[in-house]
């Protein structure tokens, strides 16, 4: 039992210096209900219950907005107009060798 009370306060103390650098690392744009200085403030007044609504409330997922995400190829519109420009190309490039063998193939004439 003695380990334990040495131990747990440890962990709080780990669990709060963690959420305290989370808040001042995090984007001002994903703090969610109240500023950054009252997050580290609730953090150090009420340590495990303030860490716990920091992580749960406190911050937008990394996914939202103002975030950059992935796209599928087949969902972006910049990769689909290179596929049409490209095809496009191709397709004029087969006409004008085909133009050319054509030419090639005449017979000179006299």
């Amino acid at each position: 039992m003695s380990r334990l009370l040495v131990i747990v306060p440890f962990i709080v103390l780990a669990l709060d210096v963690f959420a305290i650098v989370d808040v001042i690392l995090v984007d001002q744009r994903r703090v969610r209900a109240m500023p950054k200085v009252v997050w580290v403030l609730l953090i150090l007044v009420v340590p495990v219950v303030g860490a716990i609504l920091w992580f749960f409330i406190g911050k937008e997922k990394a996914t939202g907005s103002g975030q950059s995400r992935t796209v599928a190829p087949d969902d972006d519109p910049t990769f689909l107009r290179n596929i049409r420009r490209d095809e496009a190309q191709d397709e004029r490039i087969r006409r004008l060798e085909q133009e050319l063998a054509d030419l090639d193939d005449d017979p000179p004439k006299d």
